[in-house]
């Protein structure tokens, strides 16, 4: 065997800061429930990149100026509408003003969410109101919203809504019934409107984040978000971690770029890899 030749390694390069491109300057952004969670981390994601900002809230009007404060920290325009998307006539004027104060929508985010006690439930001991809810302000919002808002949308616009994909085809956390199936409506509706849109440019996609920190997961027990980030911990989300609502910007802020203009009728799973682990398996016999 020939001797094996030692290679001094090269230096190691000066690690140079990456400024992040504002490519979504002159851009228009609406985020439904942007006031907190995934909803802010999105909305600072395509603030940083330059897009004018429109959040909506409903219950939390202090969060909303303050994720507003912080949009305009990144030399840009925020603005907060108050706006509950079970009501489609508030949909409808949350839409007209933002096009009067901040001009066409080029970018759309369906985010919001009703809270956990407005649908959470057993599929035996769930209310048609609570089922209602879940379905008002998930696929019949978002069926109405992408509707208005491509009558003002300019073409190569972006839309987008936020789902939780495992909890819409798997059936054992039995109280997120009927959100899991609202959302799985949603996501069919993702696909007729790429279709429906695909000569205009338009994208359609869905994001599915997994469990994040920051997000439903700060509305249930402390007993319950502990079990939750453990689990993460332990190797059911190969990265080791809950997600970060910054980490779902990141994501959002892709596929609203121009190079994401060939990706539509998707959805996107930016979990940690949370999707792809077996649930046969313990992870230690999965992970080598």
């Amino acid at each position: 065997m020939a001797p094996v030749t030692e290679v001094a390694s090269a230096p190691l390069p000066e690690v140079v800061a990456q400024q992040i491109p504002r490519n979504l300057e002159g851009r228009t952004a609406l985020i439904t429930g942007g006031s907190r969670g995934i909803g802010r981390g999105i909305a600072l994601k395509l603030a940083e990149r330059g897009a004018r900002i429109a959040i909506t809230y409903v219950a939390h009007e202090d969060a909303a100026q303050q994720t507003v404060e912080a949009v305009k920290r990144h030399d840009t325009i925020g603005t907060a509408i108050y706006l509950d998307v079970g009501d489609r006539h508030q949909i409808d004027r949350g839409i007209d003003r933002v096009l009067q104060e901040l001009g066409p929508i080029h970018i759309f985010v369906s985010n919001a969410r009703t809270e956990i006690p407005t649908f959470y439930a057993t599929p035996f001991s769930i209310t048609a109101e609570q089922w209602n809810t879940a379905f008002d302000t998930q696929p019949t919002a978002f069926l109405h919203a992408v509707r208005k808002v491509t009558e003002v949308m300019p073409d190569n616009g972006r839309i987008l809504t936020l789902t939780y994909g495992t909890g819409s085809r798997t059936g054992s956390w039995q109280p997120w019934v009927a959100m899991g199936a609202a959302k799985a409506a949603t996501e069919s509706l993702v696909r007729y409107f790429a279709v429906a849109l695909a000569r205009r440019g338009i994208t359609v996609n869905a994001v599915s984040p997994g469990f994040i920190d920051d997000s439903v997961v700060k509305s249930l027990p402390e007993v319950a978000q502990k079990m939750i980030s453990d689990w993460a911990g332990s190797g059911w989300t190969p990265m080791g971690r809950l997600g970060t609502p910054a980490d779902i910007g990141n994501v959002v802020a892709l596929l609203c770029s121009d190079e994401a203009s060939w990706i539509t009728g998707q959805t996107i799973y930016a979990d940690g890899g949370a999707s792809i682990v077996m649930p046969e398996l313990p992870p230690a016999l999965q992970q080598g």
